[in-house]
């Protein structure tokens, strides 16, 4: 295959909005699949889990103490049993009788009130109380944690250990959740060495690939093929299919732009569907999104332009979504929160632009520095970055103290 250098591009440009609209309305989530519980941590529940009894199913104490009727004190009492957690009795107490329980036992047929061991006197098998219990006294009601049929667990909630928790307790071993998407990731160009090599000039270590690899994991993703491919037609093609072959979503990084070695384009149309080929969007303008039909499921691709920052930024902003959109998350976006600028900020002319930074906490509210020059190879703008900053596209500086929105990609400075 042959591409001659070209002066436009067919690709019309579009908005952030419309391209990631047009991600989130094709990647439909993957078919759920049933796990135990016990293997469920880190998935995305694809059902509603519903509470199917009371919890607790009988009143219960919630202190170590006394079982009483309510009545006014003071009060010697005989102690008639002992009831630990977990278990109950059918002996039913009356006004001079009392019950020692333990929290967590279930209180006793006759019983209103638990008063706590620390207010109580006992001696051979007497129990003195000197205040007056009130009814309701300690009790935990019946439902007062779980109530029969509550949802208890939403569909797109995302399984951690708390959840975990309460699947056991509600009885739920079985859970259907989304499975995790299967990523393949290819490096392009002639130009790529693996980071064991020394470069020579005019060469690169292969960054892209192991760091989109990193960001696909840590967006719950199994990576199941990698590779790199030179600026072939061929073999390019032929990688491509492999890792389709395998994978729900194939990320590329590189050829996707105008030169005569930028073949991602003309072969994902001659595999599949490009859906968009241009983004009015800094730094990544020729991010690709296609959809290639397999045996039996439909697979996505995803051309990453070939410098690191723009890779990892369109990443983040459109890839790392439609992958959690895959595996069924209510909420797929980072948190998107207002910031005031540390300093004065010079937007791009023409195009939205997502300016790496670091926010923190400052003076009860949060502030944004820049991470500094935003050249699209230089990738040590995103080390450390826990932000990326929304710029509007325009000519006027934007002075210290305006109020911009952000992408949250890490935890927020404390100083």
């Amino acid at each position: 295959m042959s591409v001659p250098m070209r002066t436009s591009s067919p690709f019309p440009m579009i908005s952030v909005a419309e391209a990631t609209h047009e991600i989130q309305t094709r990647m439909q989530p993957l078919a759920p699949v049933e796990r135990s519980f016990r293997d469920a941590l880190g998935y995305v529940l694809a059902e509603d889990v519903i509470a199917p009894a009371d919890l607790p199913p009988a009143e219960r104490s919630a202190v170590d103490g006394y079982a009483v009727i309510a009545q006014p004190g003071p009060l010697r009492l005989r102690v008639l049993h002992e009831i630990t957690a977990g278990q109950r009795t059918d002996v039913v107490l009356s006004n001079d009788t009392a019950m020692r329980i333990m929290t967590g036992g279930v209180v006793p047929p006759g019983a209103n009130a638990i008063v706590m061991v620390e207010d109580t006197e006992e001696a051979d098998s007497i129990v003195t109380i000197k205040s007056s219990p009130g009814a309701g006294d300690n009790i935990q009601g019946t439902g007062i944690d779980v109530q029969r049929g509550q949802v208890v667990l939403a569909a797109g909630q995302r399984i951690g250990p708390s959840e975990v928790g309460m699947l056991a307790t509600v009885g739920q071993v079985r859970v259907k959740v989304y499975p995790r998407p299967r990523v393949a990731v290819l490096a392009t160009g002639d130009e790529v060495v693996e980071p064991e090599q020394e470069p020579p000039v005019g060469y690169v270590r292969d960054s892209n690939r192991y760091a989109v690899m990193a960001a696909a994991t840590e967006a719950g993703c199994d990576v199941v093929w990698s590779g790199h491919a030179n600026d072939e037609a061929g073999a390019l093609k032929q990688a491509m299919q492999d890792a389709l072959a395998v994978a729900d979503v194939l990320i590329t990084s590189g050829g996707v732009s105008m030169g005569t070695r930028d073949l991602i384009k003309p072969l994902l149309a001659e595999l599949g569907d490009i859906h968009f080929g241009r983004i009015a969007f800094k730094p990544g303008k020729p991010l690709t999104f296609a959809s290639i039909q397999q045996p039996g499921r439909t697979a996505y691709a995803f051309g990453l332009p070939g410098f690191p920052v723009s890779s990892l930024v369109t990443f983040e902003v459109f890839v790392r979504p439609g992958l959690r959109h895959l595996q069924g998350f209510a909420q797929v976006h980072r948190p998107r929160v207002s910031v005031a600028l540390a300093h004065p900020f010079q937007p791009d002319g023409g195009r939205l632009e997502y300016h790496r930074a670091v926010v923190r906490w400052q003076g009860g509210g949060l502030v944004a520095t820049s991470t500094g020059r935003q050249t699209s190879s230089r990738i040590i703008s995103m080390v450390g970055a826990n932000a990326l900053l929304e710029i509007p596209s325009g000519k006027d500086e934007l002075t210290a103290g305006t109020l911009i929105p952000a992408l949250l990609t890490g935890d927020i400075v404390t100083d």
